[in-house]
């Protein structure tokens, strides 16, 4: 089971919150928690929706208001996100650093482009030389 199953009914969910179920339903209306539901249309919260009620009513003694609560958690869940995010995107580098160590070199060419060399190999530099010279004015 995990903690996102919608398991619990709200009055099993607001003892465990120490909340009053209608104080869950006007979270809910709120958008501060949104509890699954069932066929019928009854609410269905899960433990992560208790935890997250606890976070409401812990901020609400600390006298953060409903408005000031549910931004704090609409960040807490961008950064929840992002980090997630963060982990996704490194796990896919390491996995192409490790299936193609040999594309981590580059050089620059002669016009400036960017130039991906083989592990363990070197640029041919050429060993011509321009000369520009004026033309004549006679």
């Amino acid at each position: 089971m995990s903690p996102e199953s919608p398991i619990f009914v709200i009055s099993i969910a607001a003892d465990l919150a120490g909340m009053h179920p209608q104080t869950l339903r006007q979270y809910d209306r709120l958008g501060l928690v949104s509890p699954g539901r069932t066929a019928g249309k009854s609410r269905r919260y899960s433990m992560r929706d208790v935890v997250r009620l606890r976070e409401i009513a812990r901020l609400g003694t600390e006298g953060v208001s409903l408005e000031g609560i549910r931004r704090i958690l609409e960040l807490e869940d961008q950064v929840t996100h992002l980090s997630d995010r963060v982990r996704e995107l490194e796990s896919a580098l390491a996995t192409e650093m490790l299936n193609r160590p040999g594309r981590r070199v580059f050089a620059a060419g002669v016009e400036g482009e960017v130039i991906s060399l083989r592990h363990g190999t070197r640029v041919r530099r050429s060993n011509q030389i321009a000369i520009w010279r004026p033309l004549d004015q006679g």
